[in-house]
């Protein structure tokens, strides 16, 4: 007995110093009035606030001193031009490549217009606009000073993994005579999906908890002017009060054609948190999978291409009743007097990190739909996994063939709101499945047997 004893003794130490790991995290809070993101149909700056955002920074560092970091916000996406700005910064002052950083965001409809991103959803003043532009700048600095404090913060740790499952998501792309509308369509993909690491001190004590699940942020619909995480934040929040001293980070899945079910009241956002929470906090309490090392991790961009786009066709639109189709077509005139031909292509950025033989993180940018996801645990298995989309960039929707064949506001509508030139052509999946294939590979992920 004392020999078992000795045994279980000195297992928990050899699995806390597989890793070291620092958590950072920042409130990213508008101080002012600033005009909110998610839905067209608002016409003014927000009303106050529910309760603060947050940027939050995990940083893993294996036993051969290989580093990564996981950044999450409950922001509406973090564009290019401020993911790429933070990542050369952390590169430099760090020393964590390009590879190894993770940025993502909650997607959250009640929080601050970003610049680079929705844009051409509002026309905004020029001192509307300056408030945005002040915010991005501060954001910046705070992603890049969170980063820091989570590098700094590095000690003895160990990590696990598990997996829960959450119902209220709904496949909103519900077909109708006239094509798909945003909806309901209980007959449609879904992810119950909710995975969760937990990394511990050396002593056991819960230091963080990182979490995903793919639905919308969008409980709090147009009517709503204060600023806040909505289910995501709500569920951060409890999390963190359930187990006090823990960091709490959400990661928004491959939930772009998902909603919450029910939906529009503050109440139900609270209550679609706490449904989370409860079910974090069960797998907290079970028995997980011990995660190991090494780190390694993988970053590629794949040229995304449109279908084509005629001059004539933006210029059809400038009469058009909806004022978006117009502005849209007015900055996309704009684009073909700069440049000649009208955008072809996008630079989309897909990621894998891998924690020894139990753990990958896939990070795909923009607003992914849950096909992709569904079809990655299909070829590479669901065990030990998670696909998260609205990582590194948030440019647009990402629909699958599926969905580009389905049409409606995923495949088509969307792009007017992210100032892109129309729909991706059809090879849009197999051009970021192969890009998938190709990190998972270099990071040791293989497929499941069979699956070429």
């Amino acid at each position: 007995m004392r020999t078992l004893l000795m045994i279980l003794l000195a297992s928990f130490p050899l699995a806390a110093t597989d890793f070291k790991a620092g958590v950072g995290r920042v409130i990213i809070t508008p101080d002012k009035p600033i005009y909110m993101s998610g839905y067209g149909n608002r016409n003014h700056a927000s009303e106050g606030i529910i309760h603060d955002l947050w940027a939050k920074a995990l940083a893993i560092e294996d036993r051969k001193g290989a580093r990564v970091v996981i950044v999450t916000t409950d922001l509406i996406g973090l564009p290019r031009g401020i993911a790429d700005v933070v990542a050369a910064r952390v590169q430099q002052q760090y020393g964590i490549d390009r590879s190894h950083l993770v940025l993502t965001s909650s997607h959250t409809h009640t929080g601050p217009l970003i610049r680079g991103n929705l844009e051409v959803m509002f026309e905004l003043s020029p001192a509307e606009s300056q408030v945005v532009s002040e915010y991005a700048a501060r954001l910046t600095e705070n992603l890049v000073a969170v980063i820091g404090a989570a590098l700094q913060d590095l000690g003895p740790a160990a990590l696990w993994f598990g997996n829960g499952r959450a119902a209220f998501a709904i496949n909103r792309r519900e077909p109708t005579p006239n094509g798909v509308k945003i909806g309901e369509n209980p007959n449609g993909p879904t992810d119950p999906d909710v995975p969760v690491l937990k990394v511990t001190a050396t002593d056991g004590k819960l230091r963080a908890v990182v979490f995903g699940y793919a639905c919308h942020n969008t409980t709090l619909t147009g009517e709503f002017y204060r600023i806040s995480g909505d289910y995501a934040g709500f569920a951060q929040l409890a999390v963190e009060k359930a187990n006090p001293g823990a960091t709490a980070m959400f990661l928004m899945l491959s939930g772009a054609d998902q909603n919450p079910r029910p939906r529009s009241t503050l109440e139900l956002a609270e209550q679609h948190g706490a449904e989370l929470c409860s079910e974090i906090n069960r797998v907290l309490g079970e028995k997980l999978q011990s995660v190991r090392g090494p780190v390694r991790a993988a970053f590629q961009i794949v040229q995304l291409g449109f279908a084509p786009q005629s001059r004539e066709t933006f210029e059809s639109r400038l009469q058009d009743s909806n004022v978006h189709r117009v502005r849209h077509a007015k900055a996309m005139l704009k684009l073909s007097d700069e440049r000649s031909p009208i955008l072809s292509h996008y630079p989309y950025p897909v990621q894998a990190v891998q924690f020894g033989k139990d753990l990958t993180l896939i990070a795909l940018g923009g607003e992914v739909v849950v096909d992709y996801a569904l079809r990655i645990k299909r070829e590479f298995g669901s065990k030990g996994i998670i696909v998260a989309g609205y990582s590194n960039d948030v440019m647009s929707y990402i629909p699958s063939l599926r969905v580009l064949k389905e049409g409606g506001y995923e495949a088509d509508q969307s792009m007017i709101y992210y100032g892109l030139p129309g729909p991706y052509d059809e090879q849009v999946e197999e051009h970021i499945m192969t890009t998938v294939n190709q990190v998972l590979k270099r990071v040791g992920r293989q497929p499941r047997s069979g699956v070429q």
